[in-house]
């Protein structure tokens, strides 16, 4: 298995932040890849592409500390009346016979070749959150950065569900990401006062992710995750 360095990792974070929903659909739909036909077409070259949808903008550590000192803290609240399938439909179909998981998977691997119904067939996944690499796309979950759940308790209960159903597809910002399922499934429904990455080297990435997804969604933090990111941010 290989280790991708911080940098490389980094250099994904150049893209300008799309904070308006309509600006969001439009790139979305500019950045769509086609699908295959038969034995599966090739979506690894549209990667630089798809890099323009996901990735947290290039936010110096002045200003992802600002940032996280303007959310709003509160206690968090409980899962009562949380269904992860209603109240967050997810894996919502964006283009053709795509979903916006078959999308995350196309993005973040390389050499991806999908079938007509967008399932790929062929490819390799890099797990940013413990360094390794895997060749099948069923070693991968998409993980939700912030988990439904725990937006759910931080704010996303008194949301309308179009918003949930925004949050829970959304590839504009950093909040979808294609790692090791056994390490998703460790980190659940997690805050990063309670779980981090394995690989220290990306808890810059992660705070600074974290912290712009739920700025933009105005959910709150406790103490002990405001802390924990500031701990976190230090590695930048």
């Amino acid at each position: 298995m290989t280790t991708l360095p911080t940098q490389t990792w980094c250099a994904r974070k150049t893209v300008a932040w799309i904070l308006a929903g309509v600006a969001a659909v439009a790139l979305l739909a500019g950045c769509n890849l086609p699908s295959g036909a038969g034995g599966g077409s090739p979506a690894g070259e549209g990667k630089q592409a798809g890099q323009t949808i996901g990735t947290a903008p290039n936010v110096p550590l002045a200003e992802a500390r600002k940032q996280l000192a303007e959310l709003p803290v509160a206690p968090r609240g409980t899962l009562d009346g949380y269904d992860r399938d209603k109240k967050f439909p997810h894996w919502k179909t964006v283009s053709g016979t795509c979903n916006v998981r078959e999308e995350v998977l196309k993005r973040d691997g390389t050499n991806v070749r999908v079938n007509a119904e967008c399932a790929p067939v062929s490819g390799n996944w890099h797990s940013v959150y413990d360094g390794e690499t895997w060749p099948k796309a069923s070693n991968v979950d998409i993980d939700h950065v912030v988990p439904l759940a725990h937006a759910w308790i931080s704010g996303a209960k008194a949301w309308p569900q179009a918003k949930r159903e925004q949050f829970a597809n959304d590839l504009v910002r950093p909040q979808l990401i294609a790692v090791t399922g056994s390490v998703n499934r460790q980190k659940s429904d997690k805050a990063p006062d309670e779980w981090k990455p394995p690989l220290v080297s990306f808890w810059c990435t992660y705070a600074t992710d974290w912290t712009v997804v739920k700025r933009e969604y105005g959910l709150t933090v406790t103490v002990p995750e405001r802390t924990a990111l500031s701990s976190m941010l230090d590695r930048c």
